[in-house]
C-alpha cells in the first residue's frame, strides 16, 4: 500500500493497540497533519461532550483537506461522519495480551495525545478500561467492521500487530526516500 496516496488517513484500534504511536510516525512521514480525538473529545475535568456537541467538532474536524485522526470516539455517529470522509481507514486489530500490556505500560505517565488531566493510574476507571480492552472483540470490533461495510469506498487496512506495524513503518520509510 501507498501510503503516501492518501490525504485523510483514519487510525482506529483497541485501546492499548498503538494507535498514537502509529499515527505521530505517519504523520512525521507524510507531513499530513495529526489530530489526537483525545485531545479533542474531552471536556475539562475529563467530562464527556454531549453527543450534538461531538458531532459538530467532528463535522469540522473532517471537514478539513488534509489529517491523520487517531482514536475511536464514535459517540454521536461521529465515527460515521469521519469514515465516509477519509482516504483510509487503518485498524489496528492487535492481540488484546498487546493492548494491555501497553496500558500497563504508560499507566501513571502524562500522556503527549491526551488532556493535560489524563492520567491512567491503577483505579476504577483503569481498570473499566482493562475490562473494554479484553471484551473488545465481543463490543466494538463489529461496529468497526459495520462501518466498513457502509463505507466500501474507503480504502481499508488492517494491522494485526505491533511487529507488522514496525515492518510496514520501515517499509514505508524506505519508499519516501
Amino acid at each position: 500500500m501507498n501510503i503516501f496516496a492518501h490525504n485523510r488517513i483514519m487510525v482506529i484500534g483497541n485501546n492499548g493497540s498503538g494507535k498514537s504511536f502509529l499515527s505521530k510516525q505517519l504523520a512525521a512521514l507524510t507531513g499530513l497533519p495529526l489530530v489526537h480525538l483525545d485531545v479533542e473529545y474531552w471536556l475539562p475535568n475529563l467530562t464527556r461532550p454531549p453527543d450534538d456537541w461531538w458531532r459538530q467538532k467532528n463535522i469540522e474536524l473532517a471537514a478539513q483537506e488534509k489529517w491523520i485522526l487517531d482514536g475511536n470516539f464514535p459517540q454521536g455517529g461521529a465515527m460515521e461522519l469521519r469514515w465516509a470522509a477519509a482516504d483510509l481507514v487503518i485498524f489496528l486489530d492487535v492481540n488484546r495480551f498487546a493492548c494491555l500490556a501497553g496500558v500497563v505500560k504508560r499507566n501513571n505517565n502524562g500522556r503527549p495525545d491526551g488532556p493535560r488531566e489524563f492520567r491512567e493510574t491503577f483505579d476504577r476507571r483503569f481498570l473499566g478500561m482493562c475490562a473494554a480492552i479484553w471484551r473488545f472483540r465481543r463490543s466494538r470490533k463489529a461496529g468497526y467492521l459495520a462501518s466498513r461495510e457502509k463505507n466500501p469506498e474507503t480504502e481499508f487496512f488492517v494491522i494485526k500487530g505491533r511487529r507488522e506495524m514496525h515492518r510496514l513503518l520501515k517499509e514505508w520509510e524506505n519508499t519516501k526516500c
